[in-house]
């Protein structure tokens, strides 16, 4: 319904020698009659008309959603009414508006000028020409397999990183940023082989490596600007009044060191630094389900703030990690600041954890694991060090009886199915108010047979295999227990049927929902395609504490059309991440600081403001000028 829109089209195909044939346009019924009928007679294109069918319950927030869009001050029909606005005006580019009002292209969303963070690139997998490079990725042989880690090499590791860790403490943060970019700007141009890599070893779909490889460079310009920004000292000197009058507090300090904290002027005769630097060696233990991104992210914030790095990815996913090292030592990483030990948790991790000079430990698997390292560290005839634990959770998603069915059906599909469940952050709970129960679950069960379960590398699948063996023998006794407890919706007669049609391999699992009866019946995170349903009714806010009981706080997603309903149950949930009328998946490093409390992590969140701040030790330095002959400030 947008001539502007319109005419860049006919535009585009003529310079692309589209004839008119090849596509048509479309409209809605009762609308662009005029602007329609001239271009079907200018330029013999084609044109479909589609209406809306249903029932009024069903329509009417489609047509609220078309009179909001259309009669918004920005749109272009509203535009084209106002009779005060020129033809020029209304062909301006929503792209090119003036001043600085327009949305900003995809490489700059994260700003464009001095300070800005370049967004990572994305492609997309329907164009035959920006896949290409990855499908010839992955007919390429796989590299060598990995050697595991002995015990002397872990110990030899640790010994040349505490080593090291001077020189590149020392480095300045500026250098250590850059190496840290060039490494995201690296990890862009091998995007078809890290991809490919993800498909091959961790079982991604494509979209899902995609965008594993994106958060990964997100991760590495995030942290390398974050950590420039909180590196440099902070500085106040001494006051030049009384402390009273407020005189003192311009002085010395920089307007980025007065907005980052409170930092007062003291008394006359001294000067005070507060300076970050980094603790020393960081074990860095990562998980299968994000190999590439969760594995990047917790070394990048180490080396950012000068520490030096112990890197143990999943033993399942060597190779991705083994790239991934390649790639940063190339960018300027030294090889003795960040190593990689391969091999099983209970040996190699518990080896790691167990080395004397370890300043910290980052981690991210499950809730059980966190708690040995906790208590291993905790033996440690040494310094107290952090424990930075992102860990699981039962997530759980309540719907109220106002919710747009479609727009929840959508969310919970991505939220408990995509990456075949293989989330921290995945739906594990949909807590549906009982009005509209049955009628939601039928749209979810019509919806979920568009999944398609199969290879990972066809780029048609939607739901890929689960990661290996032991995870596919946890999935199915978790089903069984299941079946024989509560009432199921779909998901056993769809996976009779893979096996038959000889999709069903052993790591396949199709989607599997049941209905259980309260809150406590979710007992432990189901770390596949499994979801569980429960219709409540009464206050939300009741069903709220019944999750927050469950003692996990990971994700949390909420459909109302209620703004205030949906504000207060979020205030009261005991959850790192609440998603409203959206799915719950996908956090946005540097603008979803994703972390959980609880059984759900110890923070801080990753990809957030505070996360570096962990890495680091807080030094202050006070200097009597009063042994130099005193406040020269003063004669100023």
């Amino acid at each position: 319904h947008n001539a502007h829109t319109v005419a860049a089209v006919l535009h585009m195909a003529t310079q692309a020698a589209v004839p008119p044939t090849a596509y048509e346009f479309q409209r809605l019924h009762g609308m662009g009659e005029r602007l329609h009928d001239l271009v079907l007679t200018q330029n013999a294109t084609r044109c479909r008309i589609y209406a809306p069918v249903g029932a009024h319950r069903d329509l009417l927030a489609y047509l609220v959603r078309r009179l909001l869009e259309n009669g918004a001050n920005s749109s272009f029909v509203h535009q084209l009414a106002d009779t005060t606005l020129s033809v020029r005006d209304l062909l301006i580019s929503p792209l090119r508006l003036e001043p600085v009002s327009a949305l900003p292209l995809p490489p700059h969303l994260f700003g464009s000028g001095e300070g800005a963070r370049a967004n990572s690139a994305g492609l997309d997998f329907t164009v035959p020409t920006m896949r290409a490079p990855y499908l010839q990725a992955l007919a390429q042989p796989l590299p060598s397999a990995l050697a595991q880690a002995t015990m002397q090499d872990v110990q030899s590791a640790t010994q040349r990183a505490r080593s090291s860790f001077t020189s590149w403490s020392r480095t300045p943060v500026e250098q250590r940023s850059a190496a840290l970019q060039r490494a995201a700007d690296s990890l862009e141009q091998h995007s078809p082989a890290l991809c490919a890599l993800l498909v091959r070893e961790a079982h991604k779909t494509w979209g899902d490596a995609q965008s594993e490889v994106r958060e990964a460079v997100d991760f590495l310009r995030y942290y390398a600007q974050e950590g420039q920004r909180i590196m440099q000292p902070l500085t106040m000197p001494v006051a030049q009044s009384h402390p009273g009058s407020g005189a003192g507090n311009a002085t010395g300090a920089s307007a980025a060191q007065r907005e980052s904290a409170s930092w007062q002027p003291g008394v006359t005769g001294e000067t005070n630094t507060l300076q970050l630097c980094g603790r020393g060696v960081w074990v860095s233990i990562s998980p299968w389900n994000f190999p590439l991104a969760i594995f990047i992210g917790q070394m990048a914030a180490a080396l950012a703030t000068g520490n030096t790095v112990l890197a143990k990815p999943a033993e399942q996913t060597p190779l991705i990690a083994a790239e991934a090292v390649r790639l940063l030592h190339a960018a300027g990483v030294p090889q003795d600041a960040l190593h990689l030990l391969h091999g099983p948790g209970e040996t190699v991790g518990a080896a790691l954890v167990a080395q004397p000079g370890v300043a910290g430990v980052v981690f991210t698997g499950s809730t059980e694991v966190a708690k040995i390292i906790q208590r291993a560290l905790a033996a440690k005839p040494s310094p107290i060090v952090p424990l930075i634990a992102e860990t699981g959770g039962i997530n759980a998603m309540v719907v109220d009886s106002s919710a747009l069915p479609e727009q929840v059906v959508d969310a919970v599909i991505g939220s408990a199915f995509r990456s075949a469940g293989q989330r921290c952050s995945a739906l594990r709970l949909l807590c549906v108010h009982a009005d509209i129960a049955d009628t939601l679950l039928e749209m979810l069960h019509g919806a979920v047979q568009q999944l398609r379960v199969g290879d990972p590398a066809d780029l048609a699948t939607d739901l890929g295999p689960v990661i290996d063996a032991d995870a596919a023998a946890t999935l199915q006794a978790h089903i069984a227990g299941l079946h024989a407890r509560h009432n199921c919706l779909f998901g056993p007669a769809w996976q009779a049927a893979l096996a038959q049609d000889g999709c069903g391999l052993p790591l396949r699992f199709a989607p599997h929902a049941y209905e259980v009866q309260t809150v406590g019946d979710v007992d432990a995170e189901i770390f596949g395609p499994v979801l569980q349903v429960l219709r409540w009714q009464g206050d939300p806010l009741h069903t709220i504490a019944q999750i927050n009981a469950l003692g996990y706080g990971l994700t949390l997603g909420i459909q109302t059309r209620i703004d205030s309903r949906a504000h207060a149950m979020a205030q009261a949930a005991h959850v790192g991440n609440v998603y409203i009328n959206r799915n719950m998946i996908g956090a946005v490093v540097g603008v979803q600081a994703f972390g959980g409390e609880g059984l759900s992590g110890t923070g801080p969140k990753a990809g957030g403001p505070h996360y570096l701040y962990r890495f680091c030790a807080e030094r202050t330095v006070t200097v009597n000028t009063t042994a130099a002959g005193g406040n020269v400030a003063l004669l100023a």
